[in-house]
């Protein structure tokens, strides 16, 4: 199925987008991970969202998330790993799947933390950010898994069953990622383990990488008064496109977003 608006984020902004480019008709899909890795789930009580104060992270994000799934919205759990435009659509990968929507919706949040030495040279020789979509390609070998949230280890699992023999790093620092022509070995916290698969499980993927071409300054998303980007059809809210960090910011960034997303999506049929 196309949508009319493709939504990257499961926090306040993509739900606020979501909610917002249904009601102007558009059919949205949300793509995100799980609702309890989203920061907001993290706070005891949150005081300054106008109207309902005192009201805990999970309780908030249960509360935007009923409300999007009342107005339309679907939900795809999982996370962006690629994008690329065909004609007038955008293609987004999430997993090992691939979804199709006229508009974009970036609400990733805040994605930290540079690359490892060797991450980059050696992509798709051996590193890999799904294990879902590659770990067929290691059954019977020893693959390091590098992992930063709950559904990392449940990736990591998967990849026991299949035959790997997994070796788990949680959220792990100073990492080194070696090898000629492919992986031949991971260094992390002064620890080397022969592998020959290296699985880097990040909350996200950093806006830029996952959308070449686009502008980001300081680590963030550059937007303008309608949160538009500077690629066709790819709008951002939120946290990534910087600070305050604030769940009154990123519903009313994601508002605006949705909005024009929607219409977007609407002029281009």
């Amino acid at each position: 199925m196309a949508y009319g608006v493709i939504v990257i984020g499961g926090g306040p902004a993509g739900l606020s987008a979501a909610v917002n480019a249904r009601a102007r008709g558009s059919a949205v899909l949300v793509v995100s991970n799980p609702p309890e890795e989203n920061p907001l789930w993290r706070a005891e009580k949150v005081d300054n969202y106008l109207g309902l104060p005192g009201l805990t992270g999970p309780e908030l994000m249960a509360a935007f998330r009923d409300h999007a799934a009342r107005a339309g919205a679907e939900f795809m759990e999982g996370r962006a790993l690629s994008a690329l435009r065909s004609g007038e659509d955008w293609y987004v990968g999430v997993g090992d799947s691939m979804v199709q929507g006229r508009a974009v919706v970036l609400a990733a949040g805040v994605v930290r933390g540079k690359k490892f030495p060797g991450e980059a040279e050696l992509l798709g020789r051996g590193v890999s950010y799904c294990a879902t979509c590659d770990g067929m390609l290691y059954r019977g070998k020893k693959v390091a898994v590098l992992g930063w949230t709950p559904s990392a280890k449940k990736e990591a699992s998967f990849l026991e069953g299949i035959g790997c023999q997994v070796l788990y790093f949680d959220k792990p620092r100073d990492c080194v990622i070696q090898g000629t022509d492919k992986v031949e070995a991971v260094t992390c916290g002064g620890v080397t383990e022969a592998v020959e698969g290296v699985f880097l499980l990040r909350p996200a993927v950093a806006p830029g990488e996952l959308f070449p071409g686009l502008t980001v300054e300081g680590g963030f998303v550059t937007v303008d008064r309608n949160m538009a980007t500077n690629l066709p059809g790819v709008f951002a809210a939120g946290d990534c496109t910087g600070g305050p960090l604030q769940v009154s910011k990123a519903a009313g960034e994601g508002l605006i977003a949705g909005q024009k997303a929607a219409a977007y999506a609407a002029a281009g049929k």
